[in-house]
């Protein structure tokens, strides 16, 4: 890529800054509460018991850890796209395509499971899924007439996105305090209801059947398959739209930070509410835990509302599974065309993918991003068949971020840092360990389909070398990229399928120590591999140099 290419015309239209610290705020916290909390509760509690408290703790532990990452290098380049354009600074147009086709991919995943989530709530309603056992799980599947409302509410999410982020900010905004809203009331009815009457559970609940009754694998297990890593994972708006904030240095930290925490706390206590709320007798008549099950279980926090006579909140979380999830849905059909729009800008996807219209939006990738969500809908249908693929997928692209930062610290020390965290490797180290964790406990049916997608995208990239104009193209830096990305992807891919959680649970405990080792290796082989510092200092300066043609703010202030 070179910074002639790319230089803007007088008639080229530019991202706007017009996202202010609410906004940037509101926006991560909007797209982590998304349909996740409502099936995460239950889904930890059929996998974990009542230890399903524990799965949600770790899991925000190990998000925020990746987090506090991209909080150092957000403020540090401040630009659109971040998680894919980091590795572009320091490992080249390979690493980047790398990492930012399984990232593009996973963002687009998420309004289609957005919208397959309220409609699986929807379906107490209406025809919109209908059951089915998928490898002895019971899962819902859109329906004929399902899927035609899936397909209109993802092309709406393309429209308010074609009128400019000022509007998604305006928007998402609102419905975010009506989400924190509906949780937060949730969790307080649940709660006095247990302790105030005998319709719901009580406090006993956590050990008439056993605390873990699955055992310590399961609480580790639920953090992958169970939805709760999928709950956290909105944290990386402040990264995606880091080149549309109004105060990158205060907002991106904040964003992050401030997000993660703060649903953290909601989620642990949204768990320990479900468990005690639960009813005696559906317990005693379900054996387990394990084997909980509701009348209407599409929908288990308002089937189990209805049951202990709070119809009033069932119909409430009908409604807000409807506007939750189309909220999330909005705010990742904004992240996934920043996304292409950031591989675009980087030379290794067609260059349209990063025009603008005049309100500063990459329109082509909101088409394109409409598509391949389209595409998701064939071979997950369901609201659980996706869950898993989308959590493993967003989380090993995480994985790049606590590279990217230790590597600026070796390449560029003297580079201002707004936000530093202490304790030197030590915090990228376990975020990165922490990421190769969370994707082998998604177990190898997950994990075959994730690298069979990113096996599809190097296949693509060959394609696209051979298309088009190929002195426009930039260098791959193909060694600085392959000489750690596909060891890891290659190592990730054989320990997930050699000691699945599932079909070797004798090697649960030894895979904590087994990936620590890969993690290290991988971890130092990367920092080796980096760009020469001249080159480096290249890729941030034409970085840089995009930032300031994107300064330009429309007239009527900022949102938030």
């Amino acid at each position: 890529m070179s910074t002639t290419d790319d230089q803007a015309s007088p008639t080229e239209h530019k991202l706007k800054r017009h996202v202010g610290p609410i906004g940037l705020l509101f926006a991560g916290i909007g797209s982590i509460i998304g349909s996740g909390w409502l099936f995460g509760a239950f889904n930890a509690s059929v996998i974990a018991g009542p230890a399903g408290i524990f799965s949600w703790l770790v899991a925000g532990l190990m998000i925020m850890l990746i987090g506090l990452c991209y909080a150092e290098l957000g403020p540090m380049f401040p630009i659109s796209g971040g998680v894919v354009r980091y590795p572009h600074l320091v490992w080249g147009s390979f690493g980047s395509y790398s990492l930012g086709f399984i990232t593009w991919i996973s963002s687009a995943a998420v309004p289609a499971i957005e919208v397959e989530g309220a409609l699986t709530y929807a379906t107490a309603y209406g025809p919109f899924t209908t059951p089915h056992t998928v490898n002895g799980d019971k899962v819902y599947t859109l329906t004929g007439v399902g899927l035609v409302v899936a397909i209109i509410l993802m092309a709406i999410f393309v429209v308010i996105n074609y009128y400019g982020v000022r509007l998604f900010a305006q928007i998402n905004n609102v419905l975010v305090w009506w989400k924190l809203a509906i949780i937060i009331l949730v969790i307080v009815v649940f709660l006095v209801t247990a302790f105030a009457t005998t319709t719901m559970g009580s406090p006993a609940n956590f050990t008439s059947r056993g605390f873990a009754p699955a055992g310590p694998a399961a609480i580790f297990t639920a953090i992958s398959t169970a939805g709760i890593t999928f709950s956290y994972l909105g944290f990386r708006q402040g990264i995606e739209l880091a080149g549309e904030t109004s105060n990158p240095k205060r907002n991106i930290p904040l964003a992050i930070i401030g997000s993660v925490g703060i649903t953290a706390i909601i989620y642990a206590l949204l768990q320990v509410a479900f468990t005690m709320a639960v009813p005696e007798d559906l317990l005693a008549q379900s054996g387990s835990w394990a084997n909980l099950s509701f009348a209407d279980d599409f929908g288990p926090l308002a089937a189990l509302s209805t049951l202990a006579g709070l119809t009033w909140l069932a119909y409430l979380l009908y409604a807000d599974a409807i506007i939750s999830p189309a909220d999330t849905g909005l705010v990742y059909t904004t992240i996934a065309s920043r996304v292409s729009y950031a591989m675009g800008r980087n030379g290794n996807s067609p260059r349209w993918l990063a025009k603008n219209n005049k309100r500063g939006v990459p329109y082509w990738s909101l088409v394109v991003t409409f598509v391949v969500g389209l595409i998701l809908f064939l071979p997950f249908p369901s609201w659980q068949q996706l869950v898993g693929f989308i959590t493993s997928a967003t989380v090993i692209s995480f994985g790049s971020g606590p590279l990217v930062m230790a590597t600026m610290r070796r390449e560029m020390p003297d580079r201002e840092r707004p936000f530093r965290l202490p304790f030197g490797d030590a915090i990228p180290l376990l975020a990165f360990y922490s990421a190769n964790m969370i994707v082998y406990w998604g177990g190898w049916t997950t994990n075959a389909k994730l690298f069979i997608t990113i096996a599809l995208g190097y296949i693509l990239l060959v394609i696209f070398q051979f298309v088009g104009d190929r002195k426009r193209k930039p260098p791959l830096d193909f060694r600085a990229g392959a000489i750690w990305v596909i060891p890891w992807f290659a190592l990730m891919a054989l320990v997930s399928w050699l000691f699945d959680p599932k079909s070797r649970p004798d090697m649960f405990g030894w895979m904590f120590l087994i990936n620590a080792v890969i993690s290290v290796v991988i971890f130092y082989l990367a920092l080796y591999a980096a760009l020469p510092v001249y080159k480096v200092k290249h890729y941030i300066a034409e970085a840089e140099h995009e930032s300031e043609e994107e300064e330009e703010v429309l007239a009527g202030g900022h949102v938030g």
